[in-house]
């Protein structure tokens, strides 16, 4: 992508890796960071629902499942999952503020 974004393995996308405060940047980089910023977010809502996807499968999984460790296993796994579309929420959501900010 560029300078202001850094690809975050766990999330499985660009994230803003900003190194001065937002008002900082001329408008015409703001502007250029939102777009990206835009495209990057864009995807956000499919990787939630590849995410979802994987926790039904593991939950799935679990109902069948009669092994201890194997169970506690399966239940981390989703916990993970749930903890990541949690995130990707709260990074779907920054746009906003973003915006609000460059249109003050």
């Amino acid at each position: 992508m560029s300078c202001y974004f850094q690809y975050d393995a766990r999330l499985g996308i660009e994230t803003p890796a900003l190194e001065h405060d937002w008002d900082s940047y001329p408008a015409d980089v703001r502007v250029d960071i939102l777009f990206q910023w835009e495209q990057i977010r864009g995807v956000i809502p499919d990787r939630i629902i590849k995410l979802e996807a994987s926790i039904i499968r593991k939950q799935n999984q679990l109902d069948q499942e009669d092994d201890f460790i194997t169970s506690c296993r399966l239940n981390s796994e989703i916990a993970d999952l749930a903890s990541i579309i949690n995130d990707l929420h709260l990074w779907f959501r920054i746009n906003q503020d973003l915006e609000a900010k460059t249109h003050h």
